[in-house]
């Protein structure tokens, strides 16, 4: 799991939030599963777990990704502590794995500097090399990631996601690293 998200998927795509997301699902499933096999509950209880996530994020108010985590991080910790059955510090070592995960996973001085924002430019910019360099220029940051959502050539604005970092020593930068400490 540590190849997929640090290795593949945070190097491509830069999304800080997801990275909390998938470790946090992926060790709450490894738990939760590792658990019900050596228990007599059986299937259906996990099966529950993901319909009970499932609608917690469609009949909910929207919810960030890593808050998702943590629903199911909590989920998951509900299901484990009453389990019986298998050795009697499983369950307890499961638990603390999934605390550690998203301790660490979530922790504020992992990918510090990355950043995720929505903006409205007060320009309509169809060339993508120009858009990132205006967005380089606003942010005094390095743009890893730039989606445009909307080009409005009327009223003459462009709605970007944009995913950047800060460069490491610059003002910006340490004022992040003192704020994480």
């Amino acid at each position: 799991m540590s190849v997929l998200v640090f290795g593949l998927y945070f190097p491509r795509h830069r999304r800080r939030d997801l990275v909390v997301a998938f470790l946090g699902v992926n060790v709450g499933v490894l738990a939760v599963a590792g658990s019900l096999s050596s228990s007599s509950v059986g299937a259906g209880l996990g099966l529950g777990l993901f319909g009970v996530l499932s609608i917690i994020r469609l009949r909910s108010t929207e919810l960030d990704q890593h808050e998702v985590a943590y629903y199911f991080s909590a989920l998951a910790l509900g299901i484990l502590g009453p389990l019986s059955g298998g050795p009697i510090w499983l369950s307890p070592a499961l638990m603390a794995l999934i605390l550690l995960v998203m301790y660490l996973g979530d922790h504020p001085r992992l990918f510090r500097s990355y950043r995720r924002q929505v903006m409205v430019l007060d320009n309509a910019v169809i060339d993508h090399v120009a858009l990132v360099a205006q967005l380089e220029r606003i942010l005094g940051a390095r743009v890893h990631a730039a989606t445009v959502e909307r080009v409005d050539l009327v009223n003459e604005t462009t709605v970007v996601e944009v995913r950047y970092s800060y460069a490491a020593g610059s003002r910006r930068s340490a004022a992040l690293a003192e704020a994480g400490r």
